[in-house]
């Protein structure tokens, strides 16, 4: 975190300038950070405390040539035991931490470049490896680029699910190679027992880094995709973001519309959900796919509204029916809703079905469609979702109910698509 530099006792004070530059812009960097998390921590007394104590560790490692590594390793073991351990994971606020850290050491890198550049005389007592403009100039944009990456990262992790401690990870692996390669750039003419430590101890780094992300990413996809949005979801709630289904010609600007997930309807889609069930006014609803719950809610809303009907919903995973299950006691609707553990192809409905909402795997919307349309009211509606022109499955069954002569379909130009339908057979 803090530049591995030597420095001379006339250079303390601008040292101490661009140190105490770095950590502030680290805390406020690290408090946002934990803020779009939703973690709830004092950012400033961390980053404070962890880098008062890495700066000693910096100085006393000094005489062995190896103040950054002593001063990463010191940084992060004190955000581990300063942490908060309610409602979250140490390694998720490293995550964070990392951040931090790279801002830390992009100012300090930035401030001795300036200074270099105004006072050659500056690093004049650095070994030639250390104080070459050159060198000094590859790592302010090595480091600088690190540091983009991270805060792009970041940024992706708060807005949906991401693997807790890939951000550590990725930045242990490219600060390893950082140095790694900068120390080769500026090696002296004859190897020393300091350069061999210090690329070694980059290599360390390094090694650890790639390692540790494999490992985490092995384990994060070995996960479904209900259950990482599940665990998302149970760390920072629903998050409320713009669309980012890619554009299509029916719908050149998804990001005017939001979403809270991946898996779940646009917000536009769900409010539309209620307004349909508050302007049909049906007293049977079936919904194939429930997941985490936000359309079967937007329905019951609609149907609390009505003041009568109710909605059967279906979802086949344990976990995550569990999940909504606990989403719909708290919401006060559960006595509109009646939700089923188990597959749509199995789900058995009695009555006629006054609104059909398939929102379930890409492959079963046909095939739903096809089970329950003898008991959908021909004055009803069918809708099918993720029918977009990039989501070519749902489609292309609408288009194929439709030339078979069993539904009149209409696709609505949302960004992942939306299908309305209506029954020929039996319409007045």
């Amino acid at each position: 975190m803090i530049a591995d530099l030597h420095v001379e006792p006339r250079a303390f004070f601008v040292f101490f300038l661009l140190w105490t530059a770095g950590v502030l812009a680290a805390a406020q960097v690290f408090q946002a950070d934990l803020n779009r998390r939703k973690i709830r921590a004092n950012a400033y007394w961390i980053t404070l405390l962890s880098s008062l104590v890495a700066l000693a560790a910096a100085r006393f490692a000094l005489y062995f040539g190896a103040a950054a590594f002593a001063a990463t390793l010191v940084w992060f073991l004190m955000v581990a035991v300063l942490a908060p351990r309610e409602k979250t994971s140490t390694i998720e606020v490293l995550d964070s931490a990392s951040l931090a850290a790279a801002t830390v050491t992009v100012v300090i890198r930035l401030g001795i470049l300036f200074w270099h550049l105004i006072s050659p005389a500056f690093l004049e007592g650095a070994p030639a490896s250390e104080g070459s403009f050159a060198l000094q100039f590859y790592f302010f944009l090595v480091w600088a680029g690190i540091t983009f990456i991270l805060w792009w990262m970041s940024l992706r992790a708060a807005r949906g699910p991401k693997p807790k401690g890939e951000i550590f990870s990725v930045y242990l692996a490219l600060a390893g190679a950082a140095r790694l390669i900068g120390g080769l750039f500026g090696r002296r003419p004859s190897i020393t027992h300091a350069f061999l430590d210090f690329q070694l101890m980059s290599l360390f780094t390094f090694l650890v880094g790639s390692i540790l992300l494999a490992y985490i990413l092995r384990k994060y996809h070995g996960l479904s995709r209900e259950h990482r949005i599940l665990q998302h979801v149970a760390a920072r709630g629903d998050t409320l973001q713009p669309e980012y289904s890619k554009a299509t010609p029916e719908c050149p600007h998804p990001e005017r519309w939001h979403m809270y997930d991946s898996m779940t309807a646009e917000v536009e889609v769900l409010d539309f959900l209620k307004t349909l069930v508050t302007t049909m006014k049906p007293e049977l609803v079936v919904e194939t796919g429930t997941f985490l719950g936000a359309s079967t809610l937007r329905i019951a809303e609609g149907l609390r509204e009505n003041s009568f009907g109710r909605v059967i919903t279906c979802e086949n995973d344990a976990k995550v029916y569990e999940e909504a299950k606990k989403r719909f006691a708290e919401s006060g609707l559960a006595d509109w809703i009646d939700l089923r553990n188990e597959t749509s192809l199995k789900l058995k409905v009695e009555g006629r079905i006054d609104l059909l909402y398939c929102d379930s795997d890409l492959p079963l919307r046909e095939q739903e469609v096809r089970r329950f349309l003898p008991q959908v009211n021909p004055n009803g509606l069918v809708l099918m979702h993720d029918a977009s022109s990039n989501l070519e499955t749902v489609r292309e069954a609408a288009q194929k109910l439709e030339r078979e002569g069993l539904l009149s379909v209409v696709f609505l130009p949302t960004p992942r698509g939306l299908v309305i339908g209506q029954k020929r057979e039996g319409r007045i």
